[in-house]
C-alpha cells in the first residue's frame, strides 16, 4: 500500500514540476504583462499545490504525520495566488500598460464606462476615422 501511495506522491511532484515549468515557459513567450500575469498565476499556482499535495500525502503515509505547515502553505498558496494576479492585472490597466495588439476584448473598459470613469489613454482604443 505505501509503495502506490509513494508512486502517487512522485507522479504528483512531477506534474507540479511540469506545470511550474509551463509557467515558465508562458512567463518568456507570452506578449504581454496580462497574459504573462495569467500563466504566472494560474499554472505556478497549480504546480505548486501539485508539489505540495504530493509531499503532503509522502510524509502523511510514509511518516504517519499530518504536517500542518504544508497544510498551511497549501491553503496560502491556493488562497494569494488567483488575487495577486488580478490585483496586478487590474494595477497594470490602471496605470496606462497596453494591451497586446492581437488581444480581441477589452471587458473592464465597458465596466468603467458603466461607472462613468474612462480608462487610461493609452489603454484607449483609437477611434476610426470620420467621413467628411
Amino acid at each position: 500500500m505505501a509503495t502506490i501511495v509513494e508512486w502517487i506522491a512522485i507522479v504528483l511532484a512531477l506534474a507540479g514540476a511540469v506545470f511550474c515549468a509551463i509557467s515558465a515557459f508562458g512567463l518568456i513567450r507570452l506578449p504581454d504583462v496580462y497574459l504573462r500575469s495569467h500563466a504566472a498565476t494560474k499554472s505556478a499556482a497549480l504546480g505548486v499545490l501539485f508539489v505540495l499535495v504530493g509531499a503532503f500525502v509522502y510524509f502523511w503515509v510514509v511518516d504517519g504525520d499530518v504536517n500542518i505547515k504544508l497544510l498551511l502553505a497549501i491553503v496560502f498558496v491556493f488562497l494569494t495566488s488567483p488575487v495577486a494576479g488580478h490585483l496586478n492585472g487590474r494595477a497594470a490597466y490602471r496605470s496606462g500598460v497596453k494591451l497586446w495588439k492581437g488581444s480581441v476584448r477589452d471587458d473592464f473598459k465597458e465596466v468603467l464606462e458603466k461607472k462613468g470613469a474612462t480608462a487610461p489613454k493609452s489603454v484607449q482604443q483609437p477611434e476610426p476615422p470620420r467621413k467628411p
